[in-house]
């Protein structure tokens, strides 16, 4: 049998593999690429193999040709091609599978742009212009207009909007057409994160007046063949795609909810992707020939949601006493093999950089206050409804209800299918579980998960000053200020919402070792759905 040593921490290396590839192409030297992951902690030996790997894929020439089949872990009833309506990974690989944004992530989430050409502001960032690539034709052939660009943007617009992410828009007044290829967003207020936000998955171009997301029309690099929602989804080519890919001819998405058996259908060649890896199956696919892990080093995070607006957590001192017995240490090292960061009980970590609050005090681990609290609260027994939505939050919601019996507290777990989750459970049940990926600014992140009126806001908190705080920083140009806002937000979070956060993730995929050209941003899994026009088969 092939040996391989198993080390994921190595794979998970902050100057990972893209972070060279782009060093490379920036015509940096074998010297200064040695540098960079020295730095990193690693050693000559490795560092060297991860340049002759980089440079091989820097000149490696993308083959067009050959079908992907692409395996999430949940899929449902509710799964959705209107991009303003999703919410899961799926929805966002049937996305951007089909759609574009005005604007997209490098892997250093710095933004380019996409279907705007060029975009500038005035000089206090209320005024925002978008000149639209010339081009750019629709699956039915027709030209992208302007309209098409307003009637989007404005889906995200007003109290009726069934958006996700309005919230996200709240400084923008309206969008207005300049000329035939050129639109402005006109804001209420100042929002330098406006072209951030163009680039997040909800924020993608579908035609003026469109509205049948069963047959859905894109720009974007595949046609939507066949779609039925919880089992399929059949994409194939736009021959008139407006950019250099895409270069697969076919792909199919679905779920395969049982980790192990996705796992499995990637190591038989039955799929060429399987998405969301629990931990404790990576060493089997490491083992494996044909496969690999795809991991990207992220500020993800899973978290078990106690809603603020009825029983039990309408009990503060409940709340506090779960938050006391999360053991953040031994999920770290335990479930997610010390690949991530320790939490805090808010969705902002590490990973943020400048907009993590670094200085912030960890909540330990502390039986005997939590018993306190629970006490006091008055609450003997409590349900946490659960489905394994990500890796390794099982044995979270495991490790807690060990921890609440030693204090007195039975903790009783009641697990869900996977397949609905996300209609029938998440948000409604007064404990379950979350998952989220990453955002390219705290205040992005903060914004989508607790500003009040903020649809994703889980647990349901509301406080006044937060979402002060939150428009504050938006239009705050001094670095200095905007990060005592952002350590004010998050301690508010952490001491106050309902969310139990212990430790934040990397994403951990696989793919087929034949599938090649996958970005690497940490917004998501497979490097935030960034790969369909990218990604090829080296046969």
């Amino acid at each position: 049998m092939k040996e391989k040593q198993y080390d994921l921490n190595q794979i998970l290396r902050p100057a990972d593999s893209s972070v060279i590839e782009q060093a490379i192409r920036r015509g940096a030297t074998r010297r200064e690429l040695l540098g960079m992951l020295m730095a990193a902690g690693m050693t000559t030996a490795v560092g060297g193999s991860v340049i002759t790997a980089a440079k091989r894929a820097v000149a490696a020439t993308p083959k067009k040709g050959g079908d992907i089949r692409f395996a999430w872990a949940q899929h449902g009833p509710s799964d959705t091609f209107d991009p303003i309506l999703a919410t899961n990974s799926l929805d966002y690989c049937r996305t951007r599978l089909t759609y574009n944004n005005l604007t997209r992530f490098n892997d250093d989430l710095s933004v380019r742009p996409e279907l705007a050409e060029e975009f500038s502001s005035n000089a206090d960032a209320t005024d925002w212009t978008f000149k639209l690539r010339k081009g750019v034709v629709w699956h039915d052939g027709s030209k992208l207009t302007a309209e098409d660009v307003i009637y989007s943007m404005s889906r995200h617009l007003g109290d009726d909007s069934k958006s996700k992410a309005k919230v996200l828009f709240s400084d923008v007044k309206e969008w207005v057409k300049v000329d035939g290829s050129t639109v402005k967003a006109v804001l209420n207020a100042p929002n330098a994160e406006i072209p951030i936000i163009l680039a997040t998955f909800h924020f993608k171009i579908v035609k003026d007046g469109f509205a049948d997301f069963q047959k859905p029309i894109g720009t974007g690099p595949f046609k939507v063949d066949e779609f039925s929602a919880g089992v399929r989804s059949l994409h194939s080519r736009h021959g008139d795609y407006w950019a250099d890919g895409p270069y697969i001819d076919h792909v199919e998405v679905f779920g395969i909810p049982d980790s192990v058996a996705r796992a499995n259908a990637l190591i038989s060649g039955d799929i060429q992707m399987a998405g969301n890896i629990d931990p404790k199956i990576a060493p089997q696919i490491v083992e494996a020939d044909g496969v690999e892990m795809f991991v990207v080093p992220s500020g993800a995070c899973n978290d078990i949601v106690v809603r603020l607006d009825t029983e039990p957590g309408n009990n503060p001192d409940f709340v506090k006493g779960l938050k006391y017995l999360q053991r953040r240490d031994r999920i770290l090292q335990v479930v997610q093999k010390g690949n991530g960061s320790i939490g805090n009980d808010h969705a902002v970590g590490p990973a943020y950089g400048a907009d993590w609050c670094k200085e912030q005090v960890i909540r330990p681990y502390d039986p005997d206050k939590a018993k306190f609290h629970l006490q006091k609260s008055g609450v003997t027994t409590a349900r946490l409804d659960f489905a394994e939505v990500s890796a390794g939050l099982t044995d979270v919601c495991l490790m807690l209800q060990r921890e609440c019996a030693k204090v007195g507290l039975d903790l009783q777990l009641n697990r869900v299918p996977n397949d609905g989750y996300w209609s029938t459970t998440w948000l409604k049940a007064p404990m379950h579980v979350g998952s989220w990926n990453m955002r390219p600014s705290a205040n992005i992140m903060m914004t989508i998960a607790y500003q009040s009126d903020a649809p994703w806001n889980e647990s349901h908190w509301k406080n006044e000053h937060f979402d002060k705080l939150l428009k504050g920083a938006r239009a705050e140009l001094d670095p200095a200020k905007r990060y005592e806002m952002n350590c004010e937000m998050q301690k508010l979070v952490s001491d106050e919402a309902g969310t139990l956060i212990p430790t934040h993730n990397a994403y951990q995929d696989a793919i087929s070792s034949k599938l090649k050209g996958l970005p690497r941003c940490p917004l998501g899994p497979f490097g935030a759905m960034e790969w369909p026009e990218f990604a090829w088969l080296d046969a």
